[in-house]
């Protein structure tokens, strides 16, 4: 079978290569799936550059998240196991882990619904407590990870100002929902979202971005805010000032999805429950921007490490790109 693996590390255009490699052998609790779907994340890309908080042995096929088929037919969503991620035409699973793609999706929809819903689903619920009436603040409202929030933001009644780079993630943005969009490309976040509030600021801010952006949510976060803390797309970690915690009396919140897989997986289940029945609803659709065959994976996977691309970019059998 074709698989797309990392032989260095480096940048994934330069260092992803489509190899012929063997069909996987499923072993005890585990599950043989045909790829149906691979969707791409971040984490692909710095499992790509050797900068993921796990790293797996030389040579590693990337791919963290997909929807596959089970020898008897049966459709799931799986996080394969490193080093054989999804990027490749058969993978294997456990057993235990494997969740049924919800029915109201296709292949690519069900591919993204995964870690981007449940990493949003845990940090606006689980770790800050995201009341209806409440405003949400989103960075990077238009890329994969905030896409979610702001769709499940707008589920839980809040009001979400989306925050997003260029005229055309801004567009993307208002057709999600976001009750206001901020380009910070050529607004003032801070200004906005203080004149959007009334002067009170953002209950609950969603970051998967750090550096400027974590700067900037600091400045407009209300009286017992809660900032969420996700990732750092942009590549700067910042340094949180803890006295201005302090004086302003908000939370700074982290959120680490997969730990939940080993201290907590029955919450997984029941996170995984409530986004099917919030997708058989209508009220959540993950936003597939692209489908591309297998043989643009790395090409694909070098765009949404570059930040060019919206929602999701998912990798799919030849055939089914477009």
């Amino acid at each position: 079978m074709q698989a797309w693996r990392v032989h260095e590390n480096g940048e994934p255009g330069e260092v992803m290569r489509l190899d012929e490699v063997g069909k996987p052998t499923p072993g005890e609790g585990q599950l043989l799936l045909k790829v149906l779907a691979a969707n791409i994340n971040f984490p692909d890309a710095l499992l790509c550059r050797g900068q993921y908080q796990v790293r797996p042995p030389l040579p590693f096929t990337p791919g963290v998240e997909i929807c596959g088929e089970t020898e008897d037919g049966r459709r799931v969503i799986a996080n394969p196991a490193l080093p054989h991620g999804g990027f490749a035409e058969y993978v294997v699973v456990d057993a235990a882990t494997a969740l049924p793609a919800p029915e109201s999706l296709d292949d690519a929809e069900a591919a993204a619904l995964h870690i981007g819903y449940q990493t949003g689903w845990f940090g606006l619920h689980r770790r800050a407590r995201l009341r209806a009436g409440e405003t949400l603040l989103v960075h990077a409202a238009a890329g994969g990870v905030g896409s979610a929030a702001v769709q499940l933001g707008k589920a839980a009644g809040a009001t979400v100002i989306g925050v997003v780079g260029g005229p055309e993630k801004a567009r993307i943005a208002r057709e999600l929902g976001c009750d206001l969009v901020v380009d910070r490309r050529s607004e003032d976040i801070v200004a906005k979202v203080k004149e959007a509030t009334g002067g009170r600021g953002a209950d609950v801010v969603y970051d998967p971005v750090g550096g400027d952006a974590y700067a900037k949510s600091v400045k407009c976060v209300a009286f017992e805010g809660r900032i969420v803390v996700v990732g750092f797309a942009s590549g700067s970690i910042p340094s949180p000032a803890l006295n201005h915690a302090l004086v302003k009396n908000y939370s700074i919140v982290g959120l680490h999805w997969g730990l939940y897989n080993t201290m907590d997986p029955a919450a997984i289940l029941a996170c995984h429950e409530e986004l099917t029945r919030l997708a058989a609803e209508g009220a959540i659709k993950p936003l597939v921007s692209e489908r591309v065959a297998m043989k643009d994976a790395a090409d694909a996977v070098q765009r949404v490490a570059d930040g060019t691309t919206t929602g999701r970019v998912v990798v799919v059998p030849e055939g089914a790109a477009r």
